[in-house]
């Protein structure tokens, strides 16, 4: 038995934080030294980076309904100096560079945005986003030298135009706004960029600066956020696992990370970094995935991306920032490279377009695993976070003896009261954690003791999850609690409906009050003598079929239980005005009166519940591409076949491929930058580059959507060309490439595409994940293009109609 006692958490410290809406907004937005609070209510929010000048404008209308659908309802974005402003004097906010358009299609889509404004910002740009005039200028950058703060004076200024009017008290979208970046040892000079912003005329309730490293932040000044990722490209190649990335898969009231940003220190950190206990625990740098660097090139898969995000989530945190949750690419359009690299003295080389970061959004738009698996957290956290925001961390009894315990089993327990969450997570990136055995957890919960399962149950290997405690499913059902992982309540026909989602490996079980009535696919089981007033009953086939209904001295509620895989497709939609659970392989936007489905696939399945239904007030659903509706268990379920709504082949033409040189010359391995780690091949390399020329099928790109260009090679690096032009490039790391062509569309059809490929020095050192290993080495001997395919991703648009409308 795993025992775990809580207790009555302190009252939170408030009235100590210079910051919070102004007298007379609406709905004041503040913080106590716990949570945030919006209006009346506690409110957790989900923050998802997304670089707005890296991205197309065009494309960042539909990229943000993507980040919207899942889940995120803050999108935090840089603002780099050297882009803004490359030439001294010369201040840009026009076309990609718009940041007032940005943020206000951000609030357009209901979307809260926190501004990352620097001076200082990284995000592996160019100086850290500083401009290569202001490295010239005779002063010292990130202190207070009034010759350095004379620049910078400016530089706010042109923002504070920019963003005037759009703060959250202004009835805005900028709730937060992020001063410097990782800066440790100058407390004074981020108070004094924080007034200087102010002065300049920059709002918002809340303002932030990175804590991590021990940062000496000035007291009740700055909200201190944190991070942690599950990898990290800024160490050397050695072989296995960055070590201090474990602990981010235990849970743990500690919220700092000396690691990130290590390699940019001298020393390592010497303070004790902010008070923990005069602010609530809020991040800002959870790992969306990891960057690629040339000398490290980590790969993240989807389990160590979630696993991370519900382990911050079970160990307080009370702001689920991501970075990045979109990927992106490096500007083309500046006249100097705007990576950071060895030539500008960053210890580690990074590609020269690319971004992606292995994010939940790709570099092109791409939909990963990792965007499901987050989602499905989200959907709890925009359920249950204002309560969850309220609720402190409490560790067990007998919890790991530290990083290298991969033995005990880690969980832990949110909570304030009778009420509670608790979480566990059996999953570790590269070493597998083992199967738990006959496992039942004991929680003291308030003047109750709640046991849990009805009987021993097995944790699976790499299983992560969330089990309500004391949770109420409306009409006053109480759920003491379950063994599956709540998702989301609304309404079905006027009764409300708890979904879940059953745990791999486990039955799930609900203990309810003895004297309901429980009717549908469900069974009892014997419960201890200590649940004497309350029953158990488990769902042993989750699925569309399995909802139970509840009747208590209220009335009827419903539960409807899941399987994992279908929990992992459910979205949150409002159709008709009303919110709606839909089960789909894609993210399905809610635009408007429409949706929208961006699918590669040739088929698809769409399920909701509540829509097509008998009452006359339902809604239909139709498009072009979509079958006539059947039932399927409580949902109603639709076939889309994308290929008929704009009369495309299933299946595009493969491009023609075309050797115009087989052999490449070897650059020599060269190491660079502070740390004397391996180096990217030189512009010059790639003139000596194995050389592949594309064509494109005539007629790819004309069409609304993206046209992805994968390519698998052997190899060490890559470059992408169009008419002389870099477009893309890559690091070899495992996973194909792809290259988004809709925004080449026009050079691409002209043209074509000219890959270029080197191999790697017999003498260069690089790491890669142990799975691909085999492959890099390959490189040593041999390049070649292996691959190339197009895969088109459609935009189906489906319409909306109100059953009611239809039958008049």
């Amino acid at each position: 038995m795993l025992t775990l006692h809580t207790q009555h958490p302190p009252v939170p410290l408030s009235g100590h934080l210079p910051m919070g809406s102004r007298a007379g907004v609406p709905a004041p937005l503040r913080a106590d030294s716990r949570k945030l609070v919006r209006g009346d209510e506690p409110w957790l929010p989900v923050m998802g980076e997304f670089h707005f000048s890296r991205y197309p404008a065009a494309e960042w209308r539909e990229e943000l309904l993507k980040i919207r659908a899942g889940g995120i309802d803050l999108l935090a974005t840089y603002l780099f100096w050297n882009q803004h402003e490359e030439e001294r004097g010369t201040l840009r906010f026009d076309g990609d560079l718009d940041i007032r358009r940005f943020v206000e299609l951000c609030g357009e889509l209901e979307l809260y945005v926190s501004v990352r404004i620097g001076p200082w910002s990284h995000g592996e740009c160019r100086n850290g986003g500083f401009p290569d005039w202001l490295m010239r200028e005779d002063c010292s950058p990130r202190t207070d030298d009034p010759a350095y703060l004379a620049l910078v004076e400016p530089y706010y200024a042109a923002i504070a135009r920019e963003l005037r009017g759009l703060s959250y008290d202004d009835e805005g979208p900028i709730v937060a706004v992020q001063v410097e970046n990782e800066l440790y040892d100058q407390p004074e000079h981020l108070r004094t960029l924080r007034a200087m912003a102010e002065r300049a005329g920059i709002e918002a309730p809340l303002w932030t600066a990175t804590g991590w490293g021990a940062a000496d932040i000035p007291a009740d000044v700055l909200l201190p956020l944190y991070g942690g990722y599950p990898e990290a490209f800024w160490e050397d190649a050695h072989e296995g696992w960055a070590r201090e990335m474990r602990r981010h898969y235990f849970f743990t009231a500690i919220r700092d990370d000396h690691a990130i940003g290590a390699d940019l220190r001298s020393s390592a950190p010497a303070g004790t970094g902010p008070d923990d206990r005069r602010y609530p625990y809020a991040t800002c740098e959870l790992g969306g995935g990891m960057a690629i660097a040339y000398h490290r090139r980590p790969l993240v898969p989807a389990a160590d991306v979630s696993s991370l995000a519900l382990t911050k989530l079970g160990s307080g945190s009370v702001w689920q920032g991501y970075y990045l949750y979109h990927g992106c690419s490096q500007r083309l359009a500046q006249a100097l490279p705007n990576q950071e690299s060895h030539s500008t003295g960053y210890p580690n080389d990074l590609p020269a377009v690319t971004y992606d970061f292995q994010a939940p959004l790709g570099e092109y738009g791409q939909v990963r695993p990792s965007f499901a698996a987050l989602r499905l957290q989200h959907l709890l956290i925009h359920d249950s976070g204002a309560a969850l925001a309220d609720m402190p961390l409490f560790l067990p009894d007998d919890g790991p003896a530290g990083l290298d315990d991969r033995t005990s089993l880690r969980w832990s327990v949110r909570s304030h009261g009778d009420r509670g969450f608790l979480f566990v997570n059996n999953h570790q990136p590269h070493e597998p954690l083992p199967h738990h055995e006959r496992v039942r957890f004991q929680v003291h919960l308030g003047e109750r003791t709640l046991t849990l399962p009805a009987r021993e149950v097995t944790i699976p290997s790499g299983a992560h999850f969330v089990w309500p405690l004391g949770y109420e499913a409306g009409r006053g059902v109480r759920v003491e609690w379950a063994s599956a992982q709540p998702v989301t309540r609304l309404e079905l026909d006027g009764t409300p409906v708890s979904v879940f989602a059953a745990t791999a490996g486990v039955t799930p079980q609900f203990c309810l009050p003895s004297g309901a009535v429980v009717s549908g696919p469900a069974r009892v089981e014997t419960s201890d003598a200590q649940d004497a007033d309350r029953m158990v009953v488990s769902v042993p086939e989750p699925g569309p079929e399995a909802l139970l209904t509840v009747t208590g001295p209220e009335g009827p509620v419903r539960l409807l239980v899941l399987s994992e895989e279908q929990a992992l497709r459910a979205q949150r939609v409002r159709i008709g005005g009303v919110d709606r659970l839909v089960l789909c392989d894609e993210p399905v936007l809610a635009d408007g009166d429409s949706l929208r489905i961006h699918t590669a696939r040739t088929r698809l399945e769409l399920a909701a519940l509540g829509v097509e239904r008998e009452d006359a007030a339902a809604c239909r659903l139709g498009g072009p591409c979509l079958s006539e509706p059947r039932a399927d268990g409580v949902f109603t379920r639709w076939t889309l076949t994308p290929g008929a709504a704009d009369g495309r082949a299933a299946s595009p033409q493969r491009p023609t491929v075309e050797c115009v040189r087989a052999e490449a010359v070897v650059p020599p391995a060269r190491t660079g930058g502070s740390h004397h780690r391996a180096s990217a091949p030189l512009d010059a390399d790639f003139d000596a580059a194995a050389v592949y020329r594309i064509t494109l099928p005539a007629g790819t790109s004309e069409a609304d959507g993206e046209e992805l260009l994968r390519l698998t090679y052997t190899g060490d690096a890559a470059r992408a060309y169009v008419d002389g032009q870099l477009i893309a490039d890559h690091f070899w790391y495992g996973p194909a490439w792809e290259i988004g062509l809709h925004r080449f569309a026009g050079p691409v059809a002209e043209h074509g595409v000219e890959l270029r490929i080197l191999p790697l020095a017999p003498d260069g050192e690089v790491y890669v994940d142990a799975t691909a290993r085999q492959g890099l080495e390959a490189a040593r001997e041999r390049v070649s293009l292996d691959s190339a395919d197009l895969v088109s991703v459609r935009r189906i648009t489906l319409t909306v109609t109100s059953g009611a409308e239809d039958d008049e």
